[in-house]
């Protein structure tokens, strides 16, 4: 075994990671359903806001939508902890899976360009020239494509994630 395998087999038998994957049979099912509750309200929500740039639902006011921004932080926090707990339990599984890297990847720039249309457009000053609001709005618009196609590519990573991988476990490959 190599070290990177060692280390793996060693974190998939501390009493987190048994009891994630099924020492107790509630822990994995609770920690997928905040996982996919907070995913739905992550990319849910920049996907309004996405949406609303693109020109859907035009009379709701744009700078409104900046309300909704502590449900994304908060639902991203809930993401980063159950992800960690899922990662805990099946690390060998993640990290070898080259979908995960694709994934966190995605989640980044995804996140990226949530701030970013915060800081661009929903905080644009509304007194700009018309001129200077076309290219300012050409830009929102890119930005807000960029982004539904970020959270639709990581729900897409995600899902496939569950059925992609080539091992479960250290030594252990996957459909055993």
């Amino acid at each position: 075994m190599t070290p990177v395998e060692q280390a793996f087999d060693w974190l998939e038998h501390t009493d987190l990671s048994m009891w994630v994957r099924g020492d107790s049979m509630l822990a994995f099912p609770a920690i997928l359903t905040v996982h996919v509750l907070g995913t739905g309200f992550l990319a849910g929500t920049s996907s309004v806001i996405a949406l609303r740039i693109l020109g859907v639902a035009r009379q709701a006011p744009l700078g409104l939508l900046e309300k909704f921004y502590p449900i994304l932080w908060v639902a991203l926090a809930g993401n980063v902890v159950s992800g960690t707990l899922l990662l805990i339990g099946y690390p060998y599984k993640a990290f070898t899976n080259p979908l995960f890297y694709v994934k966190l990847t995605l989640i980044a720039l995804a996140i990226y360009l949530v701030v970013k249309i915060r800081t661009e457009v929903l905080r644009m000053p509304q007194g700009d020239k018309p001129a200077a609001k076309t290219a300012i709005w050409r830009r929102a618009k890119i930005l807000a494509g960029l982004s539904l196609a970020c959270w639709m590519g990581v729900i897409t990573a995600g899902r496939f994630l569950a059925y992609t991988h080539t091992w479960l476990r250290v030594g252990l490959p996957a459909g055993f």
